[in-house]
């Protein structure tokens, strides 16, 4: 990617990255102050969480996505730790992982010494195999999957004695994804969530996120994370419970980035790119029937950096992150269609 960086910073009218879904608005006052009040943090805090923000994630999980039946909560130093090390926490040999999709589910299997095998959305056609990844709305294509497609992925993990892990860390961005909880009938054995603050509420910066589901696995990936030192900092568990105790700034972020969605799929269109999914999550998958360096060093030309579809396992579409502001937005609009 880096000769092309190059070439889009060299444009006159200025550089746009679109590359990285990283986000640019401002983390809410509100959970700043809840980080700063915390500050003075002299002591360790517990692996587990504190009970407070349990609670939260617990209150959370139960309004907002539908969770019944037994379940438990463990905060996380960001979904992609957590991604990368769960093989490793569960000592899986096989792992499953959407064909396209986010790198780290390989590279996690990978980190394991497993077996990684790129699968279908359809579990019926999946193999055996101790753990399953599963994306809805999916990085990077923004596509969610149905309510079928979830509950076939349930059903493979019963039937298997396995463990299907959900990705849900673009949940909050979509009206038609559903959480992978709201489907367990209440049995969330050999079920995991996993969900992120990062983008919900801008804190990618503060590295917040928490998984929930089956009592036994959150147990025993508890253990390892206590001697391993993966904590997440005490004055971070405090931003957590402000954010997770309000919705509008969720809500109002969401708004946000479905006007630049709607904004840039439109303009695309418009000059004939074929727009795949992009109805959630943060990104459009989009292609120009080309190999996609071709349609990168397109954008590059007019200033602007977008990622290679080859990154996450389709030669032919790009990703265009949609974590830019509004101006930047604008801006690529008049560039593309002049």
């Amino acid at each position: 990617m880096a000769p092309y960086g190059e070439k889009a910073k060299k444009y006159q009218g200025g550089f746009i990255d679109l590359s990285q879904g990283t986000p640019v608005d401002p983390t809410p006052k509100f959970i700043q102050d809840a980080l700063a009040n915390a500050s003075n943090s002299p002591s360790y805090p517990l692996t587990a969480g504190s009970e407070k923000l349990r609670s939260a994630i617990r209150d959370w999980a139960t309004s907002n996505l539908g969770a019944t039946g037994e379940f438990d909560v463990l905060p996380v130093i960001g979904s992609k730790e957590f991604v990368a090390l769960l093989p490793t926490f569960l000592q899986s040999k096989t792992v499953l992982y959407p064909k396209v999709a986010y790198p780290t589910y390989l590279v996690g299997a990978l980190m394991a010494s497993a077996k990684a095998i790129p699968v279908e959305i359809d579990a019926k056609s999946w193999p055996v195999a101790d753990l399953a990844w599963i994306n809805s709305p999916s990085n990077p294509t923004g596509q969610v999957q149905t309510d079928s497609e979830i509950l076939a992925a349930i059903n493979w993990a019963r039937e298997n004695n396995s463990v299907v892990a959900s990705d849900e860390c673009y949940l909050s961005f979509s009206k038609l994804s559903k959480s992978i909880l709201a489907l367990t009938g209440g049995n969330n054995d050999g079920v995991l969530a996993v969900h992120s603050l990062s983008k919900r509420s801008n804190l990618a910066g503060y590295r917040a996120a928490f998984v929930i589901g089956d009592l036994k696995l959150i147990d025993q990936i508890r253990q390892i994370r206590k001697h391993a030192g993966l904590m997440v900092p005490l004055p971070v568990q405090q931003a957590m419970i402000a954010a997770l105790s309000d919705n509008n700034h969720a809500i109002e972020q969401a708004e946000r980035y479905a006007r630049r969605r709607s904004r840039l799929i439109s303009a695309f269109s418009e000059i004939g790119f074929t727009i795949e999914h992009s109805q959630a999550g943060l990104y459009i998958w989009c292609s120009k029937n080309e190999d996609c360096f071709k349609t990168v060093e397109w954008f590059a030309n007019l200033g602007i950096l977008v990622t290679p579809g080859s990154f996450y396992g389709s030669d032919k579409f790009i990703r265009v992150a949609l974590t830019t502001s509004d101006e930047n937005i604008d801006e690529v609009v008049k560039r593309i269609n002049p």
